[in-house]
């Protein structure tokens, strides 16, 4: 779900004000930096490596957080936070789409003393200036996902980042496989000039300048929706009726795609193959509408929602002493293939929410939880 993945609701929004979800004292730092000499003692018992002997305390911020895919990613990151017993107090704040609140929650929580940051910087380059100044506070300030521009080591601690690039070859070779080399594809990105949609439509070129007869259509590099269901049902409706031939959907919201399938219903079309991310509604979809629809084919890649905890890995080994993890690059893989069925069948989970992600980490309750 890098992008500004301000994708929006398929629930309830996630809320409006910054959350304390857990408080056993506070860090006793006002500016604490990963810099500083980590407390005398031994990390805790049975903690993990990147679990310091430095008490902290940690703030997440989302650009965006009131989705099934925040929902979800948030919920990663706490759970990750409660394995280290000297992470003392956790806050979240939800910059609800505006990038002045989201430039806000981050200044707002330097001001209250943190001592590390994990942001996810939807609006890119924009929050660089944020970013900067908390790094120059004194915070451990890592951005996830979304690259912000900048630089790791002079504008903030560290940048964790994927190969969305790498998930775009992935869609490219199933779906030319899936076309049998040939055919119309409509390419769904999120908001305009975003960098996860651009990367993704990048490294789909790189695999289909070798198969001349295979052509986008629409808007290139990607019709906007800005990850929002509504905006993707108008979009959907309207290659629809301009475009009488789509022989395959790329998008990098598989679960905004799935709500729009009624605008195939309505314009008497079938669903053609689909390249995306995972979800559980759109693998139960695709499940009551294979029969129907003999060209629906479906390859997914991981969500990763699990990305968030490497984020709070590397700001809380900074901030309290621990272990930095080797990497800070978190591994594009394939996970539902309808055609060949590796690494994965495409499977529909009725006991989870449908609006959950059976590529996450967290388990059926958790899950349900974040999703309430």
């Amino acid at each position: 779900m890098a992008s500004t993945h301000v994708r929006r609701n398929l629930v309830a929004a996630l809320g409006v004000a910054a959350v304390l979800v857990a408080g056993c004292g506070s860090s006793g730092s006002g500016s604490g930096s990963g810099d500083q000499p980590a407390a005398a003692g031994n990390p805790p018992a049975g903690a993990p490596s990147w679990c310091g002997p430095k008490k902290i305390s940690l703030a997440l911020t989302d650009g965006f957080g009131g989705n099934n895919w925040r929902r979800v990613t948030t919920a990663e990151a706490k759970d990750e936070v409660a394995k280290c017993p000297n992470v003392t107090a956790f806050s979240y704040a939800d910059g609800q789409g505006n990038t002045q609140k989201a430039i806000s929650d981050v200044q707002g929580f330097v001001a209250k003393g943190v001592d590390a940051l994990v942001v996810f910087p939807d609006a890119g380059p924009a929050m660089l200036p944020a970013l900067r100044s908390a790094y120059k506070a004194g915070v451990v300030t890592v951005p996830y996902r979304v690259n912000p521009g900048g630089k790791a080591g002079t504008d903030y601690d560290y940048f964790i980042d994927t190969d969305f690039k790498q998930a775009g070859v992935l869609w490219a070779q199933w779906v030319a496989k899936a076309l049998n080399g040939k055919g119309n594809i409509l390419n769904l990105g999120g908001p305009a000039a975003n960098s996860q949609s651009l990367d993704e439509y990048n490294g789909m070129l790189s695999v289909f300048k070798d198969y001349p007869d295979i052509k986008f259509v629409g808007q290139t590099p990607f019709e906007v929706t800005n990850w929002d269901p509504a905006q993707t049902q108008k979009v959907i409706t309207a290659a629809l009726a301009k475009y009488p031939q789509i022989d395959a959907i790329t998008t990098d919201f598989g679960a905004a795609l799935a709500s729009s399938f009624p605008a195939f219903d309505q314009a008497q079309r079938k669903i053609p193959a689909v390249a995306t991310e995972d979800a559980n509604l759109l693998a139960c979809e695709y499940d009551k509408r294979k029969a129907s629809n003999p060209q629906f084919k479906l390859f997914t890649v991981s969500s990763q929602n699990a990305m968030s905890r490497l984020a709070v890995d590397f700001a809380v080994a900074k901030a309290t002493g621990g272990q930095v993890p080797s990497s800070n690059i978190y591994p594009q893989s394939a996970f539902e293939d309808s055609i060949g069925g590796s690494p994965n069948q495409v499977t529909c989970d009725q006991t989870l929410p449908m609006d959950a992600f059976l590529s996450s980490s967290l388990s059926h309750d958790q899950q349900a939880t974040a999703l309430k």
